[in-house]
């Protein structure tokens, strides 16, 4: 392991259940352990580079710093001979290249000595003209149709996606991240502030409901799906089931207003004859060819028509849903079932085995299943991606000029210490090289005087 890298610190560990578990997985939140290792990720990489920095820095000082001093030592020796004169060019040809490199990777970065030189603090005198060039830049080189759409189709997204979305944790994964949003949805939904502003919005909209041509269409498709027959046939059952159950109060019924004089038992046979009569009829009501059923369907087709076609009719059902809606115990009642449910959901997702988070796995599974083997659907994908792309595109003037806005707000000081930590510590291997080299180039030089004279 090399020592200059950054020690990360290890995520939160997970327990074996949930290690074992792919509903049951935690990915840090942002605002949370996420973003706190993050931090503490982003400081230690900090202070890495800030002690390579340092370390670099004093290595190329220190040898500008050694050239200096067997410069001046070979300068004190009385008759310097061949091998004293070599060691001598060769040392102040290394300060020369050392002093030199230090001052260009110093005015990259600040004036040297603190002297207003020109053409140095090339960063910060520079900086708005670095950001329009560096949008510029971006413009022109990444934000172009032929780089953009030529990396996107080697890419395949679609099939990437299909890839992510089919493996065994992604599931429980996206599962995780749409519960742990629901409770913050619902408390904001339950929030007094967003009904008085959805009631000031939208009240009125809410107190005249059209729900006529709605009731039209939901009595058409009851009667083309043969469901309003169904529903016809088991009114009449529960209707010949009722007169059969209750049969002795139609008795004590007829018998309490009968006049004192009719003997019981006729009573009782005046009753008997009703709901024989009744019940005849009602069970005749439930042939499908007779005359009654077929008025009924007449008049269901009838009261759609009115529904659709009526404005008296439809300004009657609109009226007495919007009495209703209005009534306080109607109000009461609906806003009970929503606190009951959001209530419901909210303990639901509060247990550590969530069944609505259980029951998302699924479909998200057979969808990403699907979509595995699906290329005309991954193809869409690629096509919706290019989409984006094609529109990102249009905006890359606007782009360019953000990123030259977004470098022109940057604190001078700040960035320059910025990039001075990033490239800083590679820089002073130019002042190495260059005291090097100097150094080299030096003792070249002076043996090439030496044979030339």
């Amino acid at each position: 392991m090399n020592p200059d890298e950054p020690t990360l610190p290890h995520p939160p560990p997970c327990s074996p259940a949930q290690a074992g578990q792919g509903a049951s997985m935690r990915p840090p939140s942002p605002s949370g352990e996420g973003a706190e290792w993050g931090r503490i990720a982003s400081r230690r990489s900090d202070e890495v580079r800030r002690r390579r920095l340092r370390r670099n820095r004093i290595l190329a000082t220190s040898m500008l710093t050694a050239m200096g001093a067997v410069f001046a030592a070979t300068r004190m020796v009385p008759e310097p001979g061949f091998w004293t004169s070599l060691i001598q060019s060769g040392a102040e040809a290394g300060m020369v290249g050392g002093l030199a490199d230090w001052f260009a990777v110093t005015a990259l970065f600040r004036h040297p000595l603190g002297l207003p030189i020109p053409h140095t603090a090339i960063i910060p005198t520079n900086k708005d003209r670095i950001g329009r060039t560096l949008g510029r830049f971006v413009e022109v080189n990444f934000l172009t149709p032929e780089v953009l759409f030529r990396k996107l189709r080697q890419l395949q997204v679609g099939r990437k996606v299909a890839d992510w979305l089919v493996a065994p944790a992604t599931a429980g994964l996206i599962a995780h991240s749409i519960t742990s949003a629901l409770p913050h949805l619902i408390r904001s939904l339950r929030s007094r502030d967003l009904h008085d502003f959805l009631q000031r919005a939208f009240g009125e909209e809410f107190s005249r409901p059209d729900v006529a041509p709605l009731l039209a269409h939901a009595i058409r498709l009851l009667t083309a799906s043969g469901e309003a027959d169904v529903l016809f046939d088991r009114a009449i059952d529960v209707a010949i089931r009722w007169l059969k159950d209750n049969r002795a109060q139609l008795d004590k019924l007829i018998s309490e207003h009968s006049r004192w004089w009719i003997p019981k038992a006729i009573d009782r046979r005046i009753a008997s004859a009703i709901m024989d009569g009744v019940t005849e009829v009602l069970a005749g009501l439930q042939n499908p060819e007779s005359e009654t059923r077929a008025k009924f369907r007449a008049a269901l087709v009838g009261l759609v028509e009115d529904l659709l076609n009526s404005p008296e009719q439809r300004q009657q059902v609109n009226n007495a849903a919007s009495r209703f809606l209005a009534h306080p115990d109607t109000r009461a009642w609906l806003t009970s079932i929503w606190n009951q449910l959001c209530n419901a959901i909210v303990e639901d997702l509060a247990q550590p085995e969530s069944r609505l988070s259980i029951s998302l796995e699924k479909p998200i599974s057979l969808v990403a299943q699907t979509l595995a083997t699906d290329e005309i659907m991954q193809q869409h994908i690629d096509d919706a991606v290019e989409r984006l792309a094609h529109l990102l595109i249009n905006w890359r003037t606007e782009i360019g000029t953000f990123i030259a806005d977004v470098v022109r707000s940057w604190d001078t000081r700040t960035l320059v210490e910025r990039l001075e930590l990033v490239v800083g510590s590679d820089l002073q291997y130019i002042r190495m090289n260059g005291t090097i080299v100097g150094a080299c180039a030096g003792c070249m030089i002076f043996i090439a005087t030496r044979a030339l004279s």
